[in-house]
């Protein structure tokens, strides 16, 4: 220690002024922080170390505060006062610092995003580790490249207040919206809201990963909530939780008829009967029965129930029927084929449903994929 002390003298600050020019100072100053970053220092010796590297933060050349920023960006032996003032520095000088240094508060950071830098909120943004108020500061007023880097950086500590307000700032944004839905750890609330604006690909993500379905239903307008809950049983429909997925649907008041008849009319019978039992408050196993009686009363007797209207009775019974029907024709009902058929046969008997149901189950007929019949006359 004694020996490194007696290098921590005036004669190293002289030879860094002696230089002849900006290159000799500055490579002097990296090989300076260097070794005084990687030695053990005590009191004194960190002492004296500090009192160069003050010189060196207010070197005329920007080479030299370079130098100094990029060597010492992650070490705690700058002070404090000079990592902000070399903060407020030109910006090869700063981002290093800024990105790194683990001497700012999370107050000093909050500062850096509020002054208004693009460049310097990314690098907060893009901190090893960003504090939770930090995060708030950067998703309230951080330019969009910066709410991107911190959307991105999954060692963020994001509120689930701050991802929301990063939505409503930048739900436009596709790389923004794929940021946030390729984080570790979404809360639920932002994960039904990325559904409605995400690609096909990231949707995807975000059922796999964030196990959207069966838990969740979406909470978008009428129409595109029983659409989207719907698309995303068509994924969930192996998985052994729906009856909670069903649970979930009532208790947010999202378990409606439209739903129900959409789900019906799409083959996806599990969900139609859980649905059934939950709103009729009947058991499943006494619902599944009444669904599927052959006589005209259980159907019936299930569904006045639940509470449906009576004016779509006449749809839901030719679901029931058709589904029934392709049953009996030996068909699986565990397929896209069977999806696809049940569609295209239940929209052919004209059912008396609502317009807008009409219109997604088209849409569905459309985009759903062809039964292996279907592909192999196309092909020939």
């Amino acid at each position: 220690m004694t020996a490194y002390r007696a290098r921590l003298t005036e004669i190293d600050i002289h030879r860094l002024i002696k230089a002849t020019n900006e290159d000799e100072r500055a490579a002097a100053a990296h090989k300076l922080c260097r070794s005084m970053d990687r030695a053990e220092l005590g009191e004194d010796d960190r002492a004296a170390a500090q009192k160069i590297l003050r010189i060196l933060s207010q070197d005329a050349a920007e080479l030299v505060r370079r130098a100094m920023a990029v060597t010492l960006k992650a070490s705690d032996l700058i002070p404090r006062d000079v990592a902000r003032r070399m903060a407020a520095d030109v910006d090869s000088v700063a981002l290093p610092i800024i990105n790194f240094s683990p001497v700012f508060t999370d107050e000093d950071l909050i500062e850096i995003v509020r002054a208004g830098s693009a460049v310097r909120q990314v690098a907060v943004a893009s901190r090893p580790t960003v504090g939770r108020d930090v995060a708030e500061a950067v998703a309230e007023v951080g330019c969009e490249q910066a709410v991107r880097a911190l959307a991105a950086n999954d060692n963020a500590d994001v509120a689930e207040a701050a991802l929301g307000r990063c939505v409503d700032r930048f739900g436009t944004s596709s790389e923004i919206v794929a940021a946030i839905a390729y984080r570790q750890v979404l809360p639920l609330t932002v994960t039904e809201r990325l559904v409605e604006l995400a690609s096909d690909a990231v949707r995807e993500h975000l059922v796999t990963r964030h196990a959207l379905a069966p838990e969740t239903a979406i909470r978008l307008a009428a129409f595109a909530r029983e659409r989207a809950t719907v698309d995303l049983v068509d994924q969930a429909s192996s998985q052994s939780d729906l009856p909670q997925f069903v649970q979930g649907l009532n208790a947010r008041r999202a378990l409606t008829p439209s739903l129900l008849l959409r789900a019906l009319a799409r083959g996806q019978m599990a969900l139609f009967e859980h649905g059934m039992a939950e709103l009729a408050g009947t058991p499943m196993a006494r619902a599944s029965l009444m669904i599927h009686d052959a006589g005209p009363l259980g159907l019936r007797a299930v569904y006045d129930r639940a509470g449906l209207p009576p004016r779509l009775f006449q749809a839901y019974r030719a679901g029931v029927d058709t589904w029934r029907q392709l049953q009996a024709e030996g068909v699986d009902t565990s397929g896209d084929d069977f999806r696809h058929r049940m569609l295209e046969r239940f929209l052919t008997q004209r059912p008396n449903a609502p317009r807008e149901d009409l219109a997604y189950l088209m849409e569905r007929l459309d985009h759903d994929p062809l039964p292996a019949r279907a592909r192999l006359s196309a092909a020939a």
